[in-house]
């Protein structure tokens, strides 16, 4: 399963900046597969040392990391729920992804006029976030017509429906979130299937000048306040510093990073923060065709990620071999491994760990 994640925010925010520095250093980490399959479509690489650190011990012809679908969604506007700009133009892109990457703009000056006439973060979200909860209200209202028609004729389903729609309602009339719903694991099944734009989780970037690489000011402090009562997170990035790094080789990238006192480049943050959102990680698959990240959901068990390989592999799933990167780097070899008894034989109900190493027996 790749990721997908779609970025939004206001006209001028910095939104087509941070898609272009984020695909390109996906393309240039280490060559691994790039690809625009649309003109606002990228597809990149997570990088993941650790796939680097198995090849050391396991030679392979090609190395496959998890791969992130970032979708640049045309600006948003005031009024965008009611036809203004592009209008319901991006609906359809933003129903469709796993979680949203939501740009605002964290700095004033610059030669960039921002659409409102100053730079207010919060006031950008409120902007956002209304217009969203206004087309989500348009489709709650028609799906809730239907749901309670059906549901007046005994069919339990659409009244569990009806049920969840009506509590959708309310919380968007008061300009509210549904994601900020506490609703049980039924319900959120239920709220799942109706394809609401402000059910999905949001990750805000700051979008900081070069002044602020690490987002200490003012106004990522308040975007920070304002993820934190949501439940969300804030990654600091700045757009140009990241275009200029997705031009460089390798070690010239590490020398920039090391000289503004950076870790790493924002699409190594940002991966890792969106998989942590959404309740991510990947397990691995070794051997001498490939080394292959796969990404599940954290809590899934073996045959569900023997799944993601291959359904057939759920389904005749008889048990995964496995071991981890420290087995790898003590023993050198899998076959070392197994003559150590460190490779585990788990079963249906195993629980799969951020980072195992494993092989599916299956039978179909």
């Amino acid at each position: 399963m790749a990721l997908e994640v779609g970025i939004v925010g206001l006209p001028n925010v910095g939104k087509s900046t941070l898609f272009n520095a984020l695909t390109a250093a996906g393309a240039l980490a280490a060559n691994y597969p790039f690809a625009t399959i649309e003109p606002n479509i990228g597809v990149v690489a997570v990088p993941d040392d650790r796939l680097n650190q198995i090849n050391q011990h396991i030679p392979t012809e090609k190395i496959i990391p998890a791969q992130v679908r970032i979708v640049d969604i045309a600006g948003i506007v005031r009024g965008a729920s009611t036809g203004e700009g592009l209008g319901n133009k991006f609906l359809s892109h933003i129903r469709e992804v796993d979680a949203i990457l939501h740009v605002v703009r964290c700095f004033t000056g610059g030669d960039i006029i921002h659409v409102e006439g100053s730079v207010d973060p919060i006031r950008d979200i409120d902007t956002i976030d209304t217009e969203l909860a206004l087309a989500d209200l348009e489709t709650v209202d028609a799906s809730l017509d239907k749901a309670e028609r059906t549901a007046r004729s005994g069919d339990k389903d659409a009244a569990a429906r009806a049920e969840i729609l009506r509590l959708c309602k309310t919380a968007l009339e008061k300009g509210n979130p549904v994601r900020g719903l506490e609703l049980d694991a039924d319900q959120k099944k239920i709220a799942r299937s109706l394809g609401l734009i402000t059910a999905k989780k949001v990750l805000y970037i700051g979008n900081v000048d070069e002044a602020d690489v690490h987002g200490q000011g003012p106004l990522v402090a308040k975007v920070r306040e304002r993820a934190k009562a949501e439940g969300g997170a804030v990654v600091p990035v700045c757009g140009k510093l990241e275009s200029e790094l997705a031009e460089l080789d390798p070690a010239d990238r590490k020398e920039m990073l090391q000289s503004m006192d950076l870790k790493e480049p924002a699409l190594e943050t940002l991966a890792r923060q969106a998989y942590q959102l959404l309740g991510l990680h990947s397990y691995f698959t070794a051997g001498p065709k490939e080394i292959r990240a796969w990404t599940i959901p954290i809590g899934a068990t073996a045959p569900q990620a023997a799944g993601v390989i291959h359904t057939d592999f759920e389904r005749g799933f008889i048990r995964a071999e496995i071991y981890t990167l420290s087995d790898l780097h003590q023993f050198k070899t899998e076959a070392a491994i197994k003559a150590a008894g460190k490779m585990r034989a788990e079963g249906k109900n195993y629980i799969m760990k951020d980072g195992d190493i494993t092989h599916f027996l299956f039978n179909v």
